[in-house]
């Protein structure tokens, strides 16, 4: 189906956290993850997920944005705000028309979002993916990337670790920011669109490359001097994105 996400064989059973406030929804959505070999736990509120999340240690949180008291958005803030939980991958579910929020929960750090209504199927394909990306060393789909670190200026990052440092900074990637990353250092001076990098990066033949943006809006936040102003993520206008590796500040902006 041209709207699913490119799929391997599927990643190993997880532990996954459905919250929505929706009875029915959170069955169907529960019951077409345990079939696909999942565990799942179930919230129907923002709060109870929020406790759930910090406690149980899911691999994976399938949040709807509409929740009863602590709203999806919130409680995905909360949850980045998090040492030990800055990294959990999360899966949005949204309503057609809630444009704004979905980018907003992009940019708090979810990996993923499905729109509601949805295919259930479509939904456990996305929770795929996802997982898959959490636990894999490289791009879906592709070779595993060599182990060794990687390095550009005073960026340094750790495939095997998932680790990335900053001038001896550790930064805050979530799995997607990390990946993205590490294909940039890969290849320097590349230009790629927003096609092939949701291609190459998230392993999708189709999705909203609007998912692309705000993902190098959030790593240029963590690794340029003047996000407004990036050096090291190049945009080309009417292409795509380079990655610049590290020079001098006396040369003229690419």
């Amino acid at each position: 189906m041209n709207h699913s996400p490119a799929t391997a064989e599927p990643p190993e059973p997880a532990r996954i956290l459905v919250v929505d406030d929706d009875p029915t929804v959170g069955e169907v959505v529960a019951g077409y993850l345990t079939r696909a070999g999942h565990r799942v736990d179930r919230a129907e509120d923002g709060r109870r997920g929020l406790d759930l999340a910090e406690r149980d240690r899911p691999d994976l949180l399938v949040l709807d944005l509409m929740l009863p008291g602590l709203d999806g958005l919130e409680v995905l803030r909360r949850l980045r705000a998090l040492p030990d939980r800055a990294d959990l991958p999360v899966v949005l579910l949204t309503a057609r028309g809630d444009e704004a929020d979905r980018i907003l929960g992009l940019e708090l750090g979810a990996d993923d979002y499905v729109t509601k209504p949805f295919s259930p199927r479509e939904l456990v394909l996305r929770v795929q993916s996802v997982l898959r990306r959490a636990r894999a060393a490289g791009p879906a789909g592709g070779p595993a990337p060599a182990a060794e670190p990687l390095r550009s200026g005073d960026l340094a990052l750790d495939p095997r670790a998932r680790r990335a440092h900053r001038d001896g900074r550790e930064l805050a990637l979530t799995s997607r920011e990390f990946d993205l990353l590490a294909f940039l250092l890969r290849h320097p001076g590349t230009v790629f669109s927003r096609q092939e990098l949701m291609q190459r990066v998230w392993g999708w033949d189709f999705g909203d490359l609007s998912t692309v943006t705000v993902h190098v809006r959030r790593l240029r936040e963590k690794i340029e001097d003047d996000p407004g102003a990036p050096r090291l993520i190049s945009t080309v206008w009417g292409v795509g994105y380079r990655y610049d590796p590290a020079r001098p500040p006396q040369g003229g902006a690419a």
